[in-house]
């Protein structure tokens, strides 16, 4: 289950616990099933429509979505 879920027009930005390296976060459309990496914003795994990458990207790059994409994955996913 999904701890942190963003939902943007056509699409759904996801960040899951216990999942593995490097930080990212699930990309979820009609035509889209990505991991983006946080700090890149790039497809690492999966395919993405243009769309819909663009659309995450831009939601991604504000200071605030950042912030909060970062601080769930550290409290998810770090572990000591």
């Amino acid at each position: 289950m999904a701890s942190l879920k963003a939902s943007l027009s056509n699409c759904k930005i996801y960040i899951y616990p216990g999942d593995h390296n490097p930080p990212h976060f699930h990309l979820r459309g009609p035509d889209s099933r990505a991991l983006v990496a946080i700090v890149t914003l790039e497809v690492i795994a999966g395919k993405a429509s243009k769309k819909d990458l663009e659309e995450a990207r831009e939601w991604a790059r504000k200071e605030e979505n950042l912030a909060l994409l970062v601080s769930e994955w550290r409290r998810l996913n770090e572990r000591e």
